[in-house]
């Protein structure tokens, strides 16, 4: 048996042969293969195969990373555009929960803007406040919307009938008891961030969910004013930055630089020829133009109501007849809601915009491109719905002081029998409007109600 030779050194593994230092290796095999020599057999006397090196992805250029930016945010639009016609006529109730469910994210985008992780884990009911002071806010608003609206049912139910006479208290209730549990847990070197987040919530409460309570009560005074607003805004987008990109060339706020005059009154005559066409076809249904009084109902099912005069033809003469050589008739027919739909479009092309320029302004205040990611492609929520928001306010503000025709609803009259009256005085009631329905050969000179008998001829 050979003896091991001594005084044999084996050279070292960072130098080769020839003496010179070898070049590290970037193979990951090499590191997994035991320190093993290259070459060298496996434990199981296979020879390994050659290491293949790792090559390091080729960065996008800039030409793919606008390609791949632009495929998704196509298809995304697509599928935004696709989900809001789907709510808007699969019915009224989807199109709320639509609304809410974006007021919602919009809320937590603009809350997160001023928002300091480390603090807020340290200062675990700072975001259980915001999200409180949001729950009491939509408890407060949608209730007064439903109450409006749905008096006729809400006031003839045991149940829902306390609820809805003392709502406002119940709500200022629910506001104070977060007020107090704000003031109970600030914490002392946390005062200035505590009430900062107070301070913010309340702004996005304001800005959002006060704003997203009268978007509701368009959709509850008719589809039309919720939808041509919504598409006005749109519109108006669209055409700023095609006319902007064609002919622009007048800067228009220095907020914005790449908006231009050139494009914002480009875009203001084509909304108006927009809100006009849209209009036209409308105003045929009476899905669109219908108040809700049934929740249940779609655009198949459709709704009846006795239409607002706005949706009537009238005759109009223009008061200096044209020249004959125009051949143009100087008597027209058309639906005075075609004017109001020139003011929306204005409200729509020179300040709903403004929502945007506010948005803008407050994104560079806080160096942040987006205010989230909710939408692949688009950025957050709030950035796609800031001049939603204004418009949907100045439409319901247009359509309560111009448009809506203020008459005795069955819920008025309960609102005020119920409220109003004592028991005695509403079963007085009752009965004098019994003898006028047994008059008018309406009822019976004696009817039933469940164990009362009431003999209204006597």
């Amino acid at each position: 048996m050979a003896r091991p030779r001594k005084d044999v050194k084996f050279p070292h593994r960072g130098i080769n042969g020839n003496g010179k230092p070898r070049r590290p290796s970037t193979s990951m095999s090499e590191i997994s293969e035991n320190n093993s020599e290259p070459g060298s057999p496996t434990r199981n006397g296979a020879a390994p195969r050659p290491a293949t090196p790792l090559v390091d992805p080729q960065p996008q250029s800039e030409y793919e990373k606008k390609k791949a930016n632009f495929i998704t945010r196509t298809i995304w639009t697509l599928v935004m555009i696709a989900g809001f016609f789907w709510s808007m006529f699969a019915g009224h109730i989807y199109l709320i929960i639509v609304v809410t469910a974006v007021q919602i994210i919009s809320f937590k985008e603009v809350i997160a803007i001023s928002n300091v992780p480390s603090r807020a884990r340290s200062l675990r009911f700072t975001k259980s406040l915001n999200w409180y002071f949001l729950g009491s806010t939509m408890y407060f608003l949608y209730g007064e919307s439903v109450i409006y609206y749905f008096k006729h049912i809400l006031l003839v139910d045991r149940v829902l009938l306390p609820l809805a006479t003392h709502h406002r208290f119940i709500s200022f209730m629910l506001y104070i008891i977060g007020f107090i549990f704000f003031v109970i847990s600030l914490q002392k070197g946390h005062y200035k961030f505590q009430f900062t987040q107070f301070a913010w919530s309340h702004i996005a409460l304001f800005l959002i969910v006060g704003q997203a309570h009268f978007v509701i009560n368009n959709i509850f005074e008719g589809m039309i004013w919720f939808f041509l607003p919504v598409s006005m805004v749109i519109t108006n987008d669209i055409f700023a930055y095609l006319c902007g990109i064609t002919f622009g060339r007048t800067p228009l706020i220095k907020i914005s630089p790449k908006k231009t005059w050139e494009g914002f009154l480009g875009a203001w005559f084509f909304t108006i020829i927009w809100g006009v066409s849209l209009t036209s076809f409308m105003i045929r249904s009476s899905y669109f133009i219908c108040p809700v009084n049934d929740l249940g109902a779609n655009l198949w099912t459709g709704l009846e109501c006795k239409p607002n005069p706005v949706f009537i033809a009238h005759q109009y003469t223009l008061p200096v007849p044209l020249p004959t050589w125009t051949h143009l008739p100087s008597t027209f027919s058309i639906a005075p809601v075609q004017f109001h739909v020139l003011a929306l479009a204005t409200f729509a092309s020179l300040i709903a915009p403004f929502g945007g320029f506010f948005a803008s302004g407050l994104k560079r205040t806080f160096k942040i491109k987006d205010f989230g990611d909710s939408i692949p492609g688009h950025g957050g929520m709030t950035d796609r719905m800031d001049c939603q928001f204004i418009m949907g306010s100045i439409a319901f503000m247009y359509y309560s002081s111009f448009i809506a025709v203020n008459n005795t609803t069955v819920g008025g009259v309960l609102e005020m029998a119920i409220t109003g009256l004592t028991p005695e005085e509403q079963l007085e009631v009752v009965k004098i409007l019994g003898k006028h329905l047994v008059n008018q050969d309406v009822l019976s000179p004696k009817v039933r109600i469940h164990s009362f008998t009431f003999c209204f001829c006597c």
